[in-house]
């Protein structure tokens, strides 16, 4: 299956562009996505070099029968990197960018226009590159996060980054002793569930950062499902496939959604219907389907 027809992301591996063999290792580590980074991995003096070997990356794998889907996080639209950043990759035909800063909707259309100058030079059809945005990474970020419904048939979904905001905040850190997010960083995870949501879009969880401890990314990861995430940034190989456990529906969960889809059908103009003994409303039907949903995309 190719990547084009497996669009799920479930498991989003950053690896630096210039990183090597380390990126024949993420792209058999079972991630959904492989993000090739020109970003926070790479220091300014090595963009250059960095630029060019994600480019040669993508044109030696783009065509491959079975891959993960190959995004690029660029360097945000403030950084004045970011055409630099296009004019080399967008040729290498990647699936998607991840955009960092991304500060409200009218910042995805302004990359939009970029992208599509770009995919003009380089032959491909407008609209081949898709664009994730990581929009509550910074205080402007956080105000427009629900500014993005209907701004770019080319956005995929929405994630967000502690780490970015807390050094802009001034923070001595955003998790307190326990490894808990503080309260500023809960909320800036909620409002980007809040801006997905509005927007109708995929809610993607930020990275786990210590990726020794496979018990507290799983709990992580299980509580992010919980919330309404879809799909978890990871930083290390070995968190995919917890990642990927985690937000593949269980047998369980896939035969309660049945049940509870057959329950309707048999019922049309019910509100709530009954199955053992526990009643179910309107809104446990929209997520049965949806979770039905993600499982064919699994297939």
């Amino acid at each position: 299956m190719t990547s084009k027809e497996k669009p799920t992301m479930r498991s989003l591996l950053f690896v630096p562009a210039d990183a090597g063999a380390k990126l024949d290792k993420a792209m058999a580590s079972g991630a959904d996505v492989v993000i090739i980074d020109l970003e926070d991995s790479i220091t300014p003096e090595r963009k250059p070099a960095a630029r060019q070997a994600a480019r040669e990356y993508l044109t030696a794998h783009n065509a491959d029968a079975k891959r993960p889907r190959l995004f690029v996080r660029i360097n945000g639209l403030d950084t004045g990197m970011t055409d630099a950043d296009l004019e080399a990759i967008v040729p290498g035909k990647p699936d998607a960018v991840l955009f960092p800063k991304a500060e409200g909707g009218a910042s995805v259309v302004h990359l939009d226009a970029k992208l599509s100058a770009q995919e003009a030079i380089a032959g491909l059809a407008e609209g081949a590159v898709k664009v994730l945005a990581q929009n509550v990474e910074s205080a402007a970020g956080l105000f427009l996060a629900g500014t993005f419904k209907d701004v770019s048939k080319r956005l995929i979904g929405m994630t967000w980054g502690p780490e970015d905001l807390s050094a802009e905040l001034g923070a001595e850190s955003n998790r307190d002793d326990n490894g808990f997010l503080t309260e500023p960083y809960r909320f800036a995870r909620s409002v980007c569930l809040f801006g997905a949501a509005a927007a109708k879009l995929p809610a993607i969880e930020t990275v786990y950062v210590d990726f020794r401890n496979s018990e507290g990314l799983r709990q992580d990861t299980i509580a992010a499902r919980r919330d309404g995430f879809v799909g978890r940034l990871a930083i290390h190989p070995a968190q995919v496939p917890v990642i990927n456990e985690v937000f593949t529906p269980s047998a369980e969960q896939i035969d309660k959604a049945k049940a509870i889809i057959a329950a309707f059908a048999a019922n049309p103009g019910a509100g709530a219907v009954g199955i053992d003994g526990k009643m179910f409303d309107r809104p446990h039907l929209v997520r049965a389907q949806a979770l039905l949903a993600r499982v064919g995309r699994l297939k």
